[in-house]
């Protein structure tokens, strides 16, 4: 679970975001920038991770009193080769901080660390992947809690959505630009399997908090609540005029849901709330088309 090291809170001196560029960077980034303090914007055209010189050019952008949010990543890691990619551009980040430590780190994680059929998930949840890309990030937390010197704070967000998001992974995203298309949504099975998905700007809400608090340990981004994706996909084409079709399909896999267990969230920032599901896939086809 997570612990606050700076009580009362404060704005930290400054913060350096690694993958500024990204879906989930670049909303950290600016949610801290909304709140006055100093970002350093890193990506690979800054500091290309893969380089065998990164760690050097990295350990030169740090200040001892910075805080590094760590979100660069080749994702999703699907095989071997971009599993050992991605540990590579961690040890270049763990070698930077052990040439320059700062005043603290955030390490964007993701939950498909816990085993796909645990439930529900707390922040107490053994790891366990099922997928190469829970691997991935299981053996990178365990990287930096090896390399870092200062509070360590690992964030596993649940299934993120937003305007923004360039993938096209099976969820609100997908289903957004399909209905856009006029095509017909298909879903896996009868979109029976339940998820919990989190609007972007909560997860760089709770960066920021996790930054003014100076938190450390583990904190799972989940609001409580998962949902079909039929559910989801008859959410998304509500906000349309034009009628979009929603159709099974044979189901190639065994149905498994994901529930969260948000206590342990609850108590480290009890004044913080998630967007309602709603409430988030109607802001963000606003968001996608302008306010239409």
């Amino acid at each position: 679970m997570l612990a606050h090291t700076r009580t009362p809170d404060a704005k930290p001196t400054r913060v350096v975001v690694m993958g500024a560029r990204g879906f989930v960077g670049s909303a950290i980034a600016s949610r801290i920038e909304a709140d006055e303090v100093p970002v350093l914007r890193l990506s690979s055209k800054d500091v290309d991770l893969l380089d065998p010189n990164a760690a050097e050019r990295l350990a030169q952008r740090l200040n001892a009193g910075d805080a590094l949010v760590v979100v660069s990543a080749l994702a999703p890691c699907r095989d071997a080769a971009g599993l050992i990619k991605n540990l590579r551009m961690t040890e270049q980040v763990c070698a930077a901080l052990q040439s320059q430590p700062v005043d603290h780190v955030i390490y964007v994680s993701s939950d498909a660390v816990y085993s796909d059929d645990a439930n529900p998930v707390s922040e107490r949840s053994t790891c366990q992947p099922s997928s190469m890309h829970g691997m991935m990030h299981a053996a990178r937390e365990l990287m930096l809690r090896q390399a870092v010197r200062a509070p360590l704070a690992i964030l596993r967000p649940s299934l993120l959505y937003g305007a923004a998001d360039p993938h096209n992974g099976y969820g609100p995203n997908r289903f957004r630009r399909l209905a856009v298309e006029g095509k017909a949504i298909s879903l896996f099975g009868e979109g029976e399997e339940m998820r919990d998905h989190v609007l972007i700007d909560d997860i760089a809400a709770l960066a920021a908090l996790v930054l003014r608090h100076r938190s450390q340990g583990v904190l799972n981004g989940a609001t409580g609540r998962s949902v079909s994706f039929r559910r989801i996909a008859q959410l998304v084409v509500g906000h349309f005029e034009k009628p979009v079709a929603i159709q099974g399909s044979p189901r190639q896999n065994p149905i498994t849901h994901r529930h969260f267990d948000i206590t342990d969230g609850l108590k480290a920032f009890p004044q913080f709330h998630y967007t309602p599901l709603e409430e988030g896939l109607l802001r963000t086809h606003r968001e996608a088309f302008g306010g239409r």
